[in-house]
């Protein structure tokens, strides 16, 4: 997972509640376990007709918002199923950082998973922001995770995270690399175990 320090990208205005994880990538493109490709899939049913040609209206079909590194919504952004696949297709498609009031819960912490930071803002905030990301002259903005700033249009504002998650973002540390910082205490366990109960060494499930 790559580390998340600092972000200056265009930021994308979508003043839509309750994005569920089949908005964000539909079933349809379940159908592969690899994470490649998926940007496409991205808000499919909002960027394309039936003819599968690009909606003019559609923010992110829009300069310079094709170009989106960071997404502002409104509440309970990701709600739905849990499935992994929706910030997968976000990442393919250039988004590493959401603004919202609220996040469903599987969704906030998948993002960490994945190296997308998800930002928790008030609501009037989110307002300023919104408007400020709906004029292309001022749509673009910086997320300095370690200062915990945005820098916009109108000055610099304060957001906090915890501390935990923060430090893993920054380091770019995912559960496997977290599970393999153990991996001494692992080794030196299953010696152990291989001493003290060899029969459970070599057990067979």
């Amino acid at each position: 997972m790559a580390p998340f320090r600092t972000l200056t990208g265009v930021a994308a205005p979508l003043p839509i509640a309750n994005i569920d994880t089949d908005m964000l990538l539909s079933a349809k493109f379940l159908k592969t376990v690899s994470r490649a490709g998926l940007g496409k899939g991205l808000f499919h049913a909002l960027r394309v007709d039936e003819a599968v040609r690009e909606r003019p209206d559609f923010i992110l079909n829009r300069d310079p918002w094709r170009q989106a590194r960071i997404l502002i919504a409104l509440d309970n952004f990701g709600c739905g199923s849990s499935r992994e696949h929706a910030p997968w297709a976000l990442l393919d498609f250039g988004i590493s950082c959401i603004i919202a009031p609220s996040f469903a819960d599987i969704f906030y912490g998948n993002c960490f998973k994945n190296g997308i930071l998800p930002i928790t803002l008030p609501r009037a905030t989110i307002d300023l922001l919104m408007a400020e990301a709906a004029d292309s002259t001022s749509a673009t903005m910086t997320i300095d995770l370690a200062a915990g700033t945005i820098t916009h249009a109108g000055g610099v504002l304060a957001f906090t995270l915890d501390a935990q998650r923060r430090e893993r973002l920054l380091g770019g540390v995912d559960d496997i690399a977290l599970a393999l910082t153990f991996e001494g205490a692992i080794a030196a366990q299953e010696a152990r175990i291989r001493e003290d109960a060899p029969w459970l060494a070599d057990a067979r499930l």
